[in-house]
């Protein structure tokens, strides 16, 4: 059995949120990464709502209350939720362009003995993850 060893991350104001975590996957050894934990702020927050084809711009500032997701070798899978200047609560598919406002605070748990790749999948018609175990070499 494999030992986790889960490690934080930092990014900081203006990261592109997304860009970041699959950047910081691919400079890391250890491979692919499932994120456990997120918390921070956003300006200009952006999510693909469930059932939409495209993102929804939540305008201001934001406090993210939840990240989770998987960083494949060739894409990433995340989803978060958000609350609003207001107080009012929305989650969605993270998609690219969610600057950092102050801080995003990310801890990662990375999968050294696993391959994780998205692949098409005809019965979802997306890329789905796949996961295999890393052979040897």
């Amino acid at each position: 059995m494999e030992r986790m060893n889960p490690y934080p991350l930092r990014l900081l104001p203006g990261s592109d949120l997304r860009k970041a975590l699959e950047s910081a996957v691919s400079e890391q050894p250890g491979g692919p990464a499932f994120v456990l934990s997120g918390i921070g702020s956003l300006i200009d927050a952006k999510l693909r709502f469930a059932g939409h084809d495209t993102a929804t711009t939540i305008p201001g500032p934001s406090e993210i209350l939840t990240l989770a997701g998987s960083l494949a070798e060739n894409g990433a899978h995340l989803h978060m939720s958000i609350s609003t200047p207001d107080g009012r609560v929305v989650g969605g598919h993270v998609v690219y362009g969610n600057t950092v406002r102050t801080t995003a605070e990310i801890l990662l748990a990375p999968l050294p003995g696993w391959v994780l790749r998205r692949e098409p999948d005809a019965s979802t018609g997306y890329d789905e993850l796949v996961v295999r175990r890393r052979v040897a070499e």
